[in-house]
């Protein structure tokens, strides 16, 4: 069991993305270093946070109607593995785009105790996808304009 805890300790610490997970009222219980950079909060500023921390206020009342469904009846629509996209926000109040795959977690009687996610900032990419979609939009727009001449 202790090197279960010394791996655990050790791919929080050393993670890219964010691991942070959440009882089931959406308090933050664990907040790792992926976290702090990903969403400019310290650890010490998140935990004991409501996860509203990093949820923008728009998608607020949506994320919380799926969390307290999830939480009364420990089934998800999302399958294990998962990856979802969402926006989320920066400490400093930037907006931006994340991936997350979300892990429920159960006592021993099998009933919900909160969730984990592990979250990745793709806002470059995504943004980049949005200038390249924007792009072939007008090109698209031009070849139809050139053969209509």
């Amino acid at each position: 069991m202790e090197l279960k805890r010394i791996v655990a300790d050790s791919i929080l610490a050393a993670a890219a993305d964010a691991v942070v997970a959440a009882d089931n009222d959406g308090i933050i219980r664990i907040w790792n270093p992926g976290a702090e950079r990903i969403f400019g909060h310290g650890a010490e500023e998140a935990i004991g946070q409501s996860l509203d921390l990093i949820i923008p206020e728009r998608q607020r009342a949506v994320h919380w109607q799926g969390w307290h469904r999830v939480m009364e009846t420990g089934n998800s629509r999302y399958g294990q593995g998962d990856l979802l996209s969402v926006p989320a926000i920066r400490k400093d109040g930037q907006r931006i785009s994340v991936e997350f795959t979300i892990v429920p977690l159960k006592d021993e009687d099998g009933r919900m105790t909160g969730m984990a996610a592990i979250l990745r900032d793709v806002t470059k990419r995504f943004d980049e996808m949005k200038a390249l979609k924007k792009r072939l939009a007008e090109m698209e727009a031009l070849a139809r304009r050139a053969a209509n001449d």
